[in-house]
């Protein structure tokens, strides 16, 4: 009997698509769904809406390519290993000199702005001071939101959610581009230069990301730089380990934390990983380690200019030995619970900042600059207004450097108050992120900062660095988080007062801790980076409690802030767990139409006809008859692989199978992958109307050994495949070839019976193709899966999360199905962009 599905069930509908109607006494066979996957197809790529593609990790394994690793021998094999590790070391070189040179640009850029803003305020030239201190922060936002707008918009923001979405298997255009990568360095310099309370972290690992990036495409032909010696890492998985070990580079620069670097890679970013990666990160964030040293021994020698005490980020608050005891426990208990609320909150918060800053920017560029320089505006009018707040402190005693302070930086600024008295408030917000950080974690200054001070300064940088992320340009959120948790953290242990053995100092390594545990959920890699930032072993259990603490807590708010950026950016990211409503669907259920396939032997009018007709990268090989007893699956071929093809001309007058040296013109060159976003297009292609009735063996160039499951795997076993082997093509095949088909006839039966009119069921032995379908990592998008299964959404399993009813507005998230990674009501507003302004972007599926 067949099986009947009751419609109106919204809650359990069958997961069956029911038989379409016949036609008169022809059996009708059930069809796959026909509508294409559309969602989730196109990401915001700095401030363009671009489509999106997948990278081709996955080994393809073709007669071709074998023939070609043959005839590789010994002398090639050592110059493969030997060049990747010498590609390493210029990473490490390169990204050393970018972070040193990006720290010496801020200190003396900033240097200038405070000396100059300083020296009118002792003159009690008020007015001035502040008309200098905002103009130059407004020239330097405005240069910078200027650069990136124009001339390289992926180069916006920090850049980590871009690099770590590449590392999963998503190619966002021209994030890897030389201009994306001088811009990043450039605007980044002057957006922290410019007051603005964002960081230098996240652009240095995108900065290290390109460097490694570019180092690995083997030079540029339009540059005249052809290296054909690096030709050999011309493909997405060695550029994915130079990638992984150049994101480690840009941590391990921006904090002078090697081994943080390398574990910030393994736990954030990298969503594959092998023992022989872990080596070439370690050995690229110590060569990174070793350029920074040698540089700020140069510095200290009084050659760098305006450049800080201690070089780069080094915040040591331990020369002394410290002690705590079980009595100390709850106070950092409590501080671990504070991180990760307000953790929670922080995220909420910029989620909702950077939906409405999206209104704005997709309204031009000079939208986006003018809210730009508006940020710039009021974080000046705070940075200058607030500190008259704050009461002026005699200078204390047994101060360890001049007070009030003379130069730039520095714990004792007088800003207005007499000789002889500071304004501990003003030692904060005119200086560098740097040195406020470097001031708040110095040892021995219990009684520098009054706590009214310190709570100002904490609500101040807590909103200022949600207000200032998504503007368009370079920037952090690092260094800000690490701010804002130690001005809460000092304050905690200026409550504390003497009822704890902890100096304020740690309370403020302590805040910072669980506020970066609490807003970005990484744990590891935050206590080294910490412990090497600190340069005290002895935190470590206390660092490691108030990570773990803040991090749990957090969770049951809302996801790491990193997700929820690449969320509404719309990358289409793989998790590293599927959801338990996958496991109520196979494969089958998900997989869309039409499918495309070529014969083994294919027409050269047909392929051409296909690759200008849609938009897909990758196609089934089919062997039939005569040239096989039945169709075979034979194997997947690549879109580029078929342009390649067409483009070199590889033609056959007749269509009879051919070996591989018959291509004797065509080399493993000529199939390596160029750089992101630069491929051969279709409509470039010039044939004559002879050679379109020629032939192509596709068989040499079909990888004949791509992964298939089968039409009745769990989606969620298919999600943990598709994502651990790094693939971008998934074959679902069926489970048998040949199926029995229920048919239904409806007419009048003539026979001397019972019945006069009947139903008769017949049943009709049909051969199905060798491919249902083929699944890519847009089909396992909740939006997919949801759109075509919406009873799901219903009954799926959710996290526990915790709402406060005060916080309803910013916590709730739009019930409704996502397109892209953003709300419906919030795409509506990006509804007007057209084709013609997605500028930088690749054709995708």
């Amino acid at each position: 009997m067949p099986i009947e599905a009751n419609m109106d069930d919204e809650e359990s509908p069958p997961l069956i698509e029911p038989l379409l109607e016949h036609n008169n006494h022809f059996p009708v066979f059930p069809l796959h769904r026909s509508a294409a996957n559309t969602t989730s197809q196109v990401a915001i790529v700095g401030a363009n809406v671009c489509p999106i593609e997948s990278l081709d990790y996955e080994i393809t394994e073709n007669e071709f390519f074998k023939q070609d690793w043959r005839s590789s021998g010994s002398l090639q094999i050592f110059q493969y290993i030997c060049m990747k590790w010498t590609l390493c070391f210029l990473i490490g070189i390169f990204v050393g000199l970018v972070g040193f040179f990006n720290n010496l640009a801020v200190e003396n850029i900033s240097g200038i702005k405070f000396v100059v803003t300083s020296d009118m305020m002792f003159g009690r030239k008020f007015g001035l001071a502040f008309g200098i201190f905002a103009l130059s922060n407004l020239g330097l936002t405005l240069f910078s939101s200027v650069i990136t707008a124009f001339i390289a918009p992926a180069a916006a923001g920090s850049g980590i959610p871009e690099v770590k979405a590449f590392l999963n298997g998503v190619d966002a255009p021209e994030i890897f581009s030389p201009r994306t990568l001088i811009i990043k360095i450039i605007g980044s310099i002057t957006a922290v230069s410019s007051s603005l309370h964002v960081g230098k972290a996240g652009p240095m690992v995108h900065t290290g990301a390109s460097i490694a990036a570019i180092l690995g495409q083997g030079g540029s032909k339009k540059y005249g730089m052809t290296w054909r010696w690096l030709r050999v890492f011309k493909n997405d998985r060695d550029r994915r380990d130079l990638v992984t070990c150049g994101a480690a580079a840009g941590i391990a620069a921006a904090f002078r934390a090697p081994v943080g670097g390398v574990l910030f890679a393994l736990e954030e970013m990298s969503s594959w990983w092998k023992s022989s990666l872990l080596w070439r990160t370690f050995f690229t964030t110590a060569v990174v380690a070793i350029v920074l040293r040698a540089l700020i021994d140069v510095c200290n020698s009084g050659k760098c200019g305006l450049f800080g005490k201690g070089g780069l980020i080094m915040f040591d608050v331990t020369s002394a030995n410290i002690e705590y005891h079980l009595a100390d426990v709850p106070p950092v208990l409590f501080l671990g619970v504070i991180g990760g609320l307000l953790g929670g909150l922080y995220n909420a918060l910029l989620d909702r900042v950077l939906r409405i800053y999206n209104l704005i920017n997709v309204k031009g560029a000079a939208y986006k600059i003018l809210l730009a320089c508006s940020i710039s505006i009021f974080t000046s009018c705070l940075l200058f207004g607030l500190p008259w707040l704050a009461p002026c402190r005699p200078c204390p005693a047994d101060a360890s450097e001049i007070c009030p302070t003379v130069g730039r930086s520095g714990n004792y600024k007088k800003y207005q108050c007499p000789l002889g008295h500071y304004n501990d408030l003003a030692s904060l917000f005119f200086n560098t992120n740097d040195d406020a950080i470097r001031n708040l974690f110095s040892k021995n200054t219990d009684n520098e900062f009054h706590h009214m001070s310190i709570l100002i300064f904490f609500v101040t940088c807590f909103f200022l660095s949600i207000l200032s992320y998504g503007i368009v340009a370079p920037s952090g959120l690092f260094v800000p988080v690490i701010l804002t948790g130690a001005s809460y953290g000092r304050f905690v242990g200026i409550m504390m007062g003497s009822r704890s053995n902890l100096n304020h100092g740690l309370f403020a390594v302590l805040g910072s801790a669980s506020l970066l545990g609490g807003s970005m959920r990484i744990t590891v890699s935050i206590c080294v980076i910490l412990l090497e930032l600190t340069n005290n072993l002895l935190l470590l259990p206390l660092i490691m409690i108030v990570l773990l603490i803040s991090k749990t807590v957090a969770d049951t708010f809302n996801g790491n802030i990193y997700d929820i950026i690449m969320k509404l950016k719309g990358f289409p990211y793989l998790e590293s767990h599927a959801e338990p409503y996958m496991r109520q669907l196979t494969v089958g259920d998900v997989v869309t139409g039409p499918l495309q396939f070529f014969n083994g032997i294919a027409k050269v009018r047909n392929i051409v006809h296909v690759l200008k007709t849609t938009s897909h990268n990758g196609f089934p090989v089919i062997d039939e008859p005569p040239f096989s007893n039945a169709p075979v699956l034979y194997g997947l071929v690549l879109r580029a692989y078929l342009t390649v093809l067409l483009r070199k001309k590889a033609f056959l007058p007749s269509p009879v199978p051919t070996g591989i040296h018959a291509f004797e013109q065509l080399s493993a060159d000529d199939f390596a992958k160029r750089g992101s976003s630069k491929r051969d297009m279709i409509e470039d292609i010039e044939l004559t109307a002879e050679e379109m009735e020629m032939f192509i063996d596709l068989h040499p160039f079909t990888n004949s050994s791509p992964y298939t499951v089968v039409e009745t795997m769990s989606l969620a076993k298919a999600l943990m495949l598709f994502r651990e082997a790094g693939l971008r093509h998934l074959l679902v095949v069926p489970k048998t070839f040949g199926v029995r088909i229920l048919v239904y006839f409806v007419e009048p039966v003539i026979t001397v019976s019972i019945l006069e009119r009947h139903s008769v069921v017949a049943s009709v032995l049909m051969q199905r193709s060798p491919v249902v379908g083929i699944l890519t990592r847009h089909d396992f998008m909740p939006e997919h899966i949801l759109g075509l299964h919406p009873f799901l959404f219903r009954s799926r399993w959710k996290r526990l999360r915790f709402r406060f009813s005060s916080l309803i507005k910013f916590f709730r998230t739009n019930q409704h199905v996502t397109v892209s990674g953003f709300a419906k009501e919030d795409m509506l507003s990006m509804s007007h962009i057209s084709t013609a302004r997605v500028t930088d972007c690749s054709i995708d599926t």
